[in-house]
């Protein structure tokens, strides 16, 4: 197996402030750096749920595995047909093709740092989801973005009937 290491010539530094953030309560996501500001390394947003709002659907990745550390709050986190509850300070990693999804705890808001690695530009893929979420363009219009953004949605029955209590 040989690695590829990503090239990128200077440090990426992203102030608060200086952060795009799409949505708002329930769901607020910080863009922090997309895959191209890192050479191909990640891409990492930080998400903020209030209590018990859904981050994302059930889906997978083909190329990427994604990160969830929990800055604050509590969490659950769909991984394959097992759902962890993840508090402050917890990680968790799912491998590329496993199916995930997360959402705040009922009754306790969530903030998240999440990663994808090896990135991919999600930033269009956010600002997509709130022109759905506007009612700008319909739901229908993520399954033709899905191969774009390696964003692939499944149902997951496990995650279901976790939600519906």
């Amino acid at each position: 197996m040989s690695l590829s290491v990503p090239r990128f010539g200077e440090s990426v530094i992203v102030r608060e402030a200086e952060a795009e953030v799409v949505g708002r309560a329930p769901t607020t996501v910080r863009l922090l750096a997309d895959s191209s500001a890192t050479g191909g390394a990640l891409s990492t947003q930080r998400v903020t749920l209030t209590s018990g709002a859904d981050g994302a659907k059930p889906h997978w990745h083909d190329n990427s595995a994604e990160m969830f550390f929990l800055l604050d709050g509590a969490a659950e986190i769909l991984s394959g047909d097992d759902i962890v509850t993840a508090g402050p300070g917890d990680l968790v990693i799912v491998p590329p093709g496993k199916p995930h999804a997360f959402a705040a705890v009922p009754g306790a808001d969530a903030d998240l740092l999440i990663v994808l690695t090896p990135g991919v530009e999600r930033f269009e893929y956010f600002r997509h989801l709130r022109r759905v979420a506007l009612g700008e363009v319909a739901p229908e219009s993520l399954l033709e973005v899905q191969e774009l953004y390696d964003n692939h949605f499944l149902k997951s029955e496990a995650w279901e009937n976790r939600r519906r209590h």
